[in-house]
């Protein structure tokens, strides 16, 4: 006898009550650019529907993505000055701080992540300060520019730290630092397996990150490792990381459930920019119905190990979701 698995698939009551993996609003982060000035919301042309704030505008975002039931944001700060080092990120009057204590004066209730990293605050573009003679990032000078960051961001009342740099080590130095400054239970999601991707094209539009030379492939993943790619989360999973996260997601599904296999963490994935736009061009050109493949890449990305999914499809999904 051979099985009849559309036994289960044709009354649709019954496939609802079959359903393994579910989406829901609570999976979503919703990422957040933030420049200085007022009444500024510049729609980026390379992802549509994605814009940069000034502080006032994205206070008001926040009260839209609430009324939707998305209590989540990361922020990523886009700096007046930037120079070798990234001054702003570990400045107490830097955009990010400033950012993070608007929202939560006017939003207590939202919870605020900040991505960790030097690259939209430098003027060369890369995460962290420059080795004149190898001409990439100095990994150990960057960790402890890396601490300083995070207790600015701590201070200023961030509900949660997000390094995304890949420097190895950074998660016990950013996790010795917090301790040190009485910041113990504020928890630490790390970009703990982040390539070196062509995916993030469009955001380095929006957060004005392109490296001035070069590229990241020093310090970020070949997107040929999978070994390595578990390995690197696995041992920020032992350096005291609360929450790991692969980056990017779309073209890792098998990353993403291979780090969740080797992995006792809660797993975060990053929709990336480069994925977005995908789909938004597509739909421009008619050639796929957007919303039905983007709940379907969403829920892809549960169904491969993703507690976590932040992504710029958020209010877009939470509408979908609301019906």
């Amino acid at each position: 006898m051979f099985a009849r698995f559309r036994r289960k698939r044709i009354n649709p009551v019954l496939r609802d009550l079959l359903q393994e993996t579910y989406l829901s609003v609570n999976n979503f982060i919703y990422p957040l650019f933030a420049r200085s000035g007022e009444g500024i919301k510049d729609e980026v042309a390379s992802m549509p529907g994605v814009y940069q704030m000034s502080i006032d505008e994205i206070v008001k975002e926040c009260d839209v993505l609430k009324k939707l039931g998305i209590r989540s944001i990361i922020l990523f700060g886009i700096p007046d000055v930037k120079d070798s080092v990234g001054s702003d990120a570990m400045c107490e009057h830097g955009i990010i701080a400033e950012t993070v204590r608007a929202v939560k004066s006017a939003h207590p209730d939202m919870f605020v992540v900040t991505d960790l990293c030097f690259c939209e605050y430098t003027d060369h573009g890369h995460c962290g300060v420059l080795d004149p003679v190898l001409k990439t990032v100095d990994n150990d000078i960057t960790l402890d520019n890396l601490a300083k960051q995070a207790i600015v961001h701590a201070k200023a009342g961030v509900d949660m730290i997000a390094p995304s740099g890949m420097m190895d080590g950074m998660i016990q130095a950013i996790r010795g630092g917090l301790d040190a400054a009485g910041f113990e239970n504020l928890p630490v999601m790390s970009y703990s397996t982040k390539f070196a991707s062509a995916y993030y094209g469009p955001f380095r539009d929006v957060a004005e990150s392109s490296p001035s030379f070069g590229d990241r492939r020093s310090y970020q993943m070949n997107p040929a490792n999978r070994n390595e790619a578990i390995a690197e989360s696995v041992a920020d999973e032992h350096e005291g990381a609360d929450i790991l996260m692969v980056k990017p997601a779309l073209a890792y599904m098998d990353i993403i459930r291979d780090v969740k296999n080797n992995t006792t963490l809660p797993l975060a994935v990053y929709n990336v920019s480069g994925e977005y736009s995908m789909l938004k061009m597509a739909a421009k050109a008619g050639v796929i119905d957007y919303d039905k493949v983007m709940m379907e890449t969403l829920l892809g990305f549960k169904r491969a190990g993703a507690d976590i999914i932040i992504t710029y499809h958020a209010k877009e999904a939470a509408e979908i979701l609301q019906k």
